[in-house]
């Protein structure tokens, strides 16, 4: 038998949150290519689009959701497969999960969405401002990689191995917290696609020169992105050019973030992020 996988959810399931469930919602269903994409609305403002990881859902942002929805319309969406999105004949893509969140905004008559994307999500939140950038103002990218090998190589092994332990996770899924509130989802395939499309090469390097939205990044400093791509990342987006000046005035419209004491995993487990996101998300 091969070595078990690194993925930590071979333990125990991806981390879950149930202090972020908000009975409250206005929730909904929309119809977009072909996907019943669930979505939840909680509070007012300026709309901002949260993203979850993979083999998560709307939980996985923790107390982040209630402290952003203080002061926001934030709208949590499940993506496919996820949650009570249920799965349609097609491969997981980073592309075609954007192409869903750009449909949703205008599904919702949105002119403009601040996009926040974690992990898979964030992958899926890039895509949106690359493919769509009439549709995201700002943009906000937590522990995700603009390539393949951004991510440290024991991870990128992972998504390798993990097809021929999905069954085993899946098992460990369905009795956890996050199983039962999701009975729905097919967890074996839903970890075989995430490992099919994670495992395939990318690097969006060019198109994230290209972004025109104000755009964040947010780390953990023991992230699964290594740190020489987060520098990269923050490079690619216009930051760490040169001095910024005295005043400041000759800084980009990049910023970078980065949480002590937090892995890629925990990231979401206090109001850290949205701590540091919130100076940014309120700039005019």
């Amino acid at each position: 038998m091969g070595a078990a996988p690194f993925v930590p959810i071979i333990h125990k399931p991806f981390p879950f949150f149930p202090e972020s469930i908000m009975h409250d919602a206005n929730s909904g269903f929309a119809p977009v290519n072909g996907l019943n994409l669930y979505y939840e609305i909680h509070g007012e403002g300026q709309p901002l689009i949260l993203l979850h990881g993979g083999v998560s859902a709307s939980e996985a942002f923790g107390p982040n959701l209630k402290e952003l929805a203080k002061s926001r319309k934030v709208i949590a969406v499940h993506l496919q497969g996820h949650g009570h999105t249920k799965d349609i004949y097609r491969p997981l893509r980073f592309e075609s999960m954007a192409d869903d969140v750009a449909a949703l905004i205008a599904f919702l008559k949105i002119d403009k969405a601040d996009v926040l994307g974690y992990s898979l999500g964030g992958g899926v939140a890039l895509q949106t401002a690359i493919r769509h950038p009439a549709a995201v103002n700002r943009l906000i990218i937590i522990s995700a990689a603009m390539q393949q090998d951004g991510w440290f190589p024991e991870v990128i092994t992972a998504f390798n191995q993990m097809p021929a332990h999905a069954s085993q996770i899946a098992q460990n899924i369905k009795g956890s917290p996050l199983g039962q509130l999701y009975p729905e989802v097919n967890w074996e395939v839903l970890l075989s696609k995430i490992a099919e499309m994670e495992s395939r090469d990318f690097d969006w390097t060019e198109q994230v020169k290209k972004i025109q939205s104000p755009t964040m990044l947010v780390f953990a400093d023991a992230d699964a992105i290594r740190p020489e791509h987060m520098i990269a990342f923050y490079k690619a987006l216009g930051g760490g050019q040169r001095d910024a000046g005295l005043d400041g005035s000759l800084r980009s419209t990049a910023r970078l973030g980065i949480v002590p004491g937090a892995t890629h995993y925990n990231i979401l487990a206090t109001t850290a992020v949205t701590n540091l996101v919130t100076p940014f998300l309120a700039q005019a």
